[in-house]
Order: C-alpha cells, then sequence, then structure tokens
C-alpha cells in the first residue's frame, strides 16, 4: 500500500487582531480535518500582523513563552481535537530570560502533544524587514520531529535563502519541511518558486511552504501568496495559490517517492564532507 499523507497549508491575510487570527486559524484547521487532512501548517508569525515592517517596541506585546504560554495550549487542544499535527510559528520570549525573543514554531503532534520547537536561525535587517529589532537568531539547530504523519521539519521564511540548514534538515532525517513565511511582493517573487524547489529537489523530501496574502497596514507592498507544496522530483503537488486570496491548500503527497527519488539520484551518497570546509569558514 503506497504511503499518502494529506496535509494542508493557510495562507490568510491580517484581520485586524490576534484573537480574531487566531479564530479564523482554527476554523480552517477543523476545515481541513474535515477534509482528511492529518498535519497543517500556518504561517510565520501566524496570529499577528508582519510587523517588521516597521521598528516599534508595541509589538514585542504579541510574544508568548513556549510551550507554556497560552496559544501552544490552545494549539494542542485544537491537534487533539482535529487529530492533526500542527506546525505553529508564533513570536517567543525566553522562558528563561526576559526581554529576549525568537521567531519560533512550535510542533504539536496529532494526540495534542508538544513536540519541540524551531527557531528562526537567519535574520534579516533590511528596509522593509527590521526582523533583528525583534528577533534573536535562533539557537536550535535543525531538529526533525518524529510525528504521526512522519519525520517533519521546519525552515523559517529568511531561511530558504540559506541551502545550508535545508540540507541540515535532510541529513536529520526529514521527510517534510515546511517553510511558513511572510514575503512582499517586490523584493524576492522571482525567488519564490525557485529556492524552496531547489531544497525538495537536492534533498530528496517533500516542501510545504506558505506566504501571507494582502497588504497589511503597516507595509506599502502586499504579500503575494502562492503557496505551494513541491514533491521530492521538483513538481508542484496539485496548483499554486493565489496570488492575491486567502486559500486553504489540502494536498496528498505520496511518501514512497522519498525513497524512490533518493535511490535513482544519489545525492547523499556522493556528498563529499571532507571536501567542504571552506564552507564553514566565518
Amino acid at each position: 500500500m503506497p504511503r499518502i499523507i494529506r496535509a494542508a497549508l493557510l495562507q490568510a491575510d491580517w484581520t485586524g487582531d490576534k484573537e480574531s487570527m487566531i479564530e479564523k486559524h482554527e476554523k480552517y484547521a477543523r476545515e481541513a480535518a474535515k477534509q482528511g487532512a492529518k498535519v497543517m501548517c500556518f504561517q510565520e508569525l501566524f496570529y499577528g500582523p508582519y510587523f517588521c515592517q516597521v521598528q516599534d517596541p508595541q509589538y514585542f506585546s504579541y510574544t508568548e513563552h513556549i510551550p507554556d504560554g497560552p496559544t501552544t495550549k490552545r494549539m494542542q487542544e485544537l491537534a487533539r481535537e482535529t487529530g492533526m499535527v500542527l506546525i505553529v510559528p508564533m513570536y517567543e520570549e525566553d522562558s528563561d530570560t526576559a526581554g529576549i525573543y525568537y521567531n519560533t514554531a512550535a510542533v504539536i503532534d496529532a494526540d495534542g502533544s508538544y513536540l519541540g520547537k524551531y527557531r528562526k536561525t537567519h535574520i534579516p535587517h533590511v528596509k522593509g524587514f527590521w526582523e533583528k529589532f525583534y528577533f534573536r537568531p535562533g539557537n536550535t539547530g535543525y531538529p526533525v520531529f518524529d510525528t504521526a504523519v512522519g519525520k517533519v521539519g521546519v525552515y523559517i521564511c529568511y531561511d530558504r535563502h540559506f541551502p545550508e540548514g535545508a540540507r541540515a534538515l535532510g541529513l536529520n532525517g526529514a521527510e517534510l519541511v515546511f517553510i511558513p513565511s511572510a514575503t512582499s511582493r517586490g523584493l524576492s517573487e522571482y525567488l519564490w518558486r525557485v529556492e524552496q524547489v531547489s531544497h525538495a529537489l537536492a534533498n530528496g523530501y517533500y516542501v510545504g511552504t506558505i506566504n501571507r496574502v494582502g497588504i497589511e497596514p503597516l507595509g506599502e507592498d502586499d504579500f503575494y501568496g502562492q503557496s505551494y507544496f513541491v514533491d521530492p522530483r521538483g513538481q508542484f503537488v496539485g496548483d499554486v495559490g493565489d496570488a492575491y486570496k486567502e486559500e486553504l491548500l489540502v494536498r496528498d503527497l505520496d511518501m514512497d517517492k522519498i525513497t524512490e527519488v533518493r535511490q535513482l539520484w544519489q545525492f547523499y551518497r556522493d556528498r563529499r564532507p571532507d571536501a567542504y570546509a571552506d564552507l564553514v569558514r566565518p
């Protein structure tokens, strides 16, 4: 029997407040579960606006502890209710040190158990993406979580420009990597359908990647959506998401393709780590 995993992504526009944004995601999660999805990823910083378009300390109020904060607990209940694995990107305050913040995704198993978190490793700081004002670079490495649907990894937005972490996730056993993002139309739209496809091809795993949609009050450019799943052959699974409208994407992923592709393209066998020392020089 083929191993088929039904997976979901939500590209959403900003509602105007945190509570209604959480409620929207809960509604779509229930809809995804009704359609048979067993794993779902939300977008980067899912319950807030993308506030990094400005530098303003008022947005520190969006931070929560993970896993002890209220939204993680609420998402654990949602995972139990729907029977889905949930990847939930949030704005995290370090539990040990007040004022230390991370761009983080919590990974919750289908029974509601908290499996762990990934903290965004690469932090941009350019016009419209003033992220170093809000986030410390992540210190989790590249964990892969053993979930009810298989081995899941997470990479977040700007991370996708760096192939090193994408390879590390593959070496750590990832079968499905989620890349939640908030990317505006003017800066990197032409890269959107190239980089994540390349990660899937080079590493022989599935990628599910999300971008927001719409124009938010803090920004001039709109988020261009076009969320998608891509298989280990580099082929889109179904249609790419709409460029302007909110959309729930639910797709069937044939996980047997991972073994098929890795046995055809022996990239892991033919790697030469003994020849790569220069790549890790500062």
